[in-house]
């Protein structure tokens, strides 16, 4: 059949409408007291000026590139961008297929006539989000697409004359010649073993060699084996990726978890909640999975969603047992429903693989030979078996941020910490309900409990403040602090994450459908050396001290027994306290009104009240009578970094030591942590002879991940 011209179809649609997007300021850049953007329902970027150098370079580049001559537009991929759907054409937020709807923007975006012409099995959706900013005249689904060229045109040959009148448009429409990392974790790294034997040994690295050493028994790091030892320590994501890398890769793989598998380590924490027994080495930031388990189980990340290593990492949680949503979703989350059996799962591969699974063991010490790591001294996190001796050839240390005793264990064999910025402040809730009315308007009976076609509304809101007397004293000029909010839990609940009965702190947490009655979020500002140094806390171990005086002090405020200080927002903006019953709370083990001003420094609590105010002008009603603060919130991120070697991730200052993960400061939620572990347990693998190839080359490089998740 000939083809059709354009002018001889019967129906011919315009181009598809371009509209303005509101972007989010660099909050570096605010000036003191101006009102934050928000991100509620889209991702927004810096523009014009208030774009970073480094992206002005990264963006001219990329017009550059962009501008080059495709040489083939019938090779490759081309990749339709922003493909807004009105929300009466989607079938909602849980379907990622190829609706009519979306075939008609897509017919639009590359002006074919008919869209019920084009064939559906042709594209594959990449990208979905949902849009609700007031700016727009209705909400709508916004789409990513892939367009496989070579599949359209052999379906639908009438579509080539249009396919040849294609041109590039930055952040519109891109041909890709390179196809993405088509499996997961494990699928990549047998396809690349396949075909080439892999040799498994070598010392650690640029280690000296060594021998055994008589007297304790344990190989020294330089030592040549069949199968190189490796003790991870820390079952949280990193440590499951490094682990699972490393046993793909034939390392003699022992994982070393303080915590209990998940199965128990639920029943840990229904004895917290019900009957308020906290088991030290057990409950929601301990065991199996790490903190993450009992989250909201975000997979938002802010080290580049479509780089290899993160797709790769997305697609081994799909292995695992994770909907396929997630790799489409524009705010991928799992809930700790669907985290519980992909976390038995990932066990099951690991144990297949010959991994040793010990949980319940805590790493009390390292053993040091020689400046380098010859093995590690255990215990039974519930004094059941003696101590033990475990000799190995590398530690790959994937411990979390509430491993407190290992940094104080770290600083006794010299090893270099440095203090790193956190943030502190409260958890805000509100009725789940308010927020949706705030993002959604009319449209927030759609929500229905998380089973409706939109999602359950939340939030992201960032700004500058600065206080009246300064940061630290009045003799000091004001400066500015930033501010924002940071885990956003819709239709969650406030949970305890204290690993200590004297001390108090909680998170957020939430299921997979998200169909609580609240939502809640940590409200927080910034805090480095400066602010340590205030209370006299110093050395490399004073954010850690800081956060201690401040779960301390909530405890007391609390009167023990996990009972958590609450005051309203609106009492909080007064500085009293009303005496009136409270809003209720989704914190299960009980709250007492307390006034909020008497547990942080003033000008940490000064900025917390300006901020609230700030993000009253953007979210109307974020102040409420139903709104309630809950202290307190300190552990956003770790209070050190642990130096390590770019390329090596080996620490700089102890021999077959890899600190990874959030823990070591590099990483900041789930995503990032496992990322970290992956390229890690890559490093490890080549410092050992397992694997010849640079990881670059076989899943690309992640960018670094920020001490904030926002």
């Amino acid at each position: 059949m000939p083809l059709l011209q354009s002018n001889s179809l019967p129906l011919a649609l315009g181009p598809l409408p371009i509209r303005t997007h509101l972007n989010i300021p660099n909050p570096c850049r605010l000036r003191i007291y101006q009102a934050p953007r928000i991100l509620c329902a889209a991702t927004r970027k810096r523009t014009g000026k208030q774009r970073y150098p480094s992206e002005k370079k990264k963006l001219k580049q990329k017009h550059k590139d962009t501008l080059r001559e495709v040489e083939n537009k019938f090779e490759g991929i081309w990749r339709l961008s922003k493909l807004a759907v009105p929300i009466q054409d989607d079938p909602g937020k849980d379907f990622t297929g190829v609706s009519d709807g979306l075939l008609r923007e897509i017919a639009k975006a590359i002006k074919f006539p008919v869209a019920s012409m084009l064939p559906a099995e042709a594209f594959s959706v990449i990208r979905k989000s949902f849009d609700a900013r007031k700016i727009l005249k209705e909400p709508k689904f916004v789409y990513t697409v892939d367009m496989d060229v070579s599949k359209l045109v052999d379906l639908e040959p009438r579509t080539q004359d249009f396919i040849s009148d294609l041109t590039l448009r930055v952040g519109l429409i891109d041909h890709i010649t390179q196809g993405r990392v088509t499996g997961d974790l494990i699928s990549i790294i047998r396809d690349a073993r396949k075909g080439e034997e892999v040799q498994a040994s070598s010392g650690c690295g640029d280690h000296d060699n060594g021998s055994s050493n008589g007297s304790s028994g344990l190989v020294k790091c330089g030592s040549r084996k069949d199968r190189p030892r490796i003790a991870v320590v820390g079952g949280g994501p990193s440590g499951l990726f490094a682990s699972l890398v490393l046993a793909e890769l034939g390392a003699d793989v022992t994982l070393m978890e303080r915590g209990q598998p998940v199965e128990q380590r639920g029943r840990d924490i229904g004895a917290l909640v019900v009957r308020r027994i906290l088991e030290s080495e057990s409950n929601f930031c301990f065991g199996e999975g790490g903190a993450g388990t009992w989250s909201d189980g975000k997979l938002v990340t802010r080290i580049g969603r479509n780089s290899d290593s993160v797709l790769a990492a997305m697609k081994t949680l799909v292995h695992f047992g994770a909907p396929n949503n997630i790799l489409v979703d524009g705010k991928p989350h799992l809930g700790t429903d669907r985290l519980v059996p992909l976390l038995r799962h990932f066990r099951q591969h690991l144990l297949e693989l010959g991994v040793s699974v010990r949980f319940g063991t805590r790493v009390d010490d390292l053993i040091v030979e020689n400046n380098c790591v010859v093995g590690v001294e255990l215990s039974d996190s519930r004094n059941q078996l003696p101590p033990e001796r475990f000799g190995c050839d590398a530690v790959v240390l994937a411990v979390g941020h509430s491993a407190r005793d290992v940094y104080q264990m770290l600083l006794s064999h010299n090893v270099d910490l440095v203090p790193k910025d956190f943030a502190v402040g409260f958890r805000i809730e509100h009725p789940q309900v308010l927020i949706n009315n705030i993002q959604y308007s009319s449209l927030a009976t759609e929500v229905q409990s998380g089973r409706g076609k939109v999602p359950v509304a939340d939030y992201k809101v960032a700004g500058v403040v600065s206080t009246e007397n300064g940061d630290i004293s009045s003799n000091s000029v004001p400066s500015p602090r930033s501010c924002y909010s940071f885990c956003m839990c819709p239709g969650g609940q406030v949970v305890l994450t204290s690993t200590n009965p004297k001390e108090l702190c909680i998170n957020g947490m939430s299921f997979s459908r998200r169909a609580s009655k609240w939502a809640n979020a940590a409200l927080v500002v910034n805090v480095s050396k400066q602010d340590f140094e205030t209370l006299s806390f110093h050395g490399p171990l004073a954010g850690v001290e800081f956060q201690r005086e401040f779960e301390r002090r909530a405890a007391l405020m609390g009167e023990q027994d996990f009972v958590v200080p609450v005051q309203r927002v609106t009492d909080f903006l007064d500085n009293k306290l009303s005496g009136t019953s409270l809003p209720s709370s989704s914190y299960r083990l009980g709250v007492k009104e307390a006034n909020l001003h008497e547990l942080f420094p003033s000008h940490i609590t000064q900025a917390l009240k300006r901020s609230i105010s700030m993000f009253n002008q953007e979210l109307p009603g974020f102040i409420s009578m139903e709104a309630l603060l809950h202290g307190v919130e300190t552990r956003t991120s770790s209070p050190v970094q642990i130096p390590r070697g770019d390329e090596s991730y080996e620490s700089l200052s102890l021999k077959g030591l890899y600190p990874v993960g959030e823990g070591a400061g590099y990483a900041g939620g789930i995503v990032s942590a496992a990322v970290d572990g992956m390229q890690a347990g890559f490093a490890v693998a080549k410092n050992f002879g397992l694997f010849p190839e640079d990881m670059d080359l076989v899943l690309g490089k992640a960018e670094r991940a920020g001490f904030v998740k926002y």
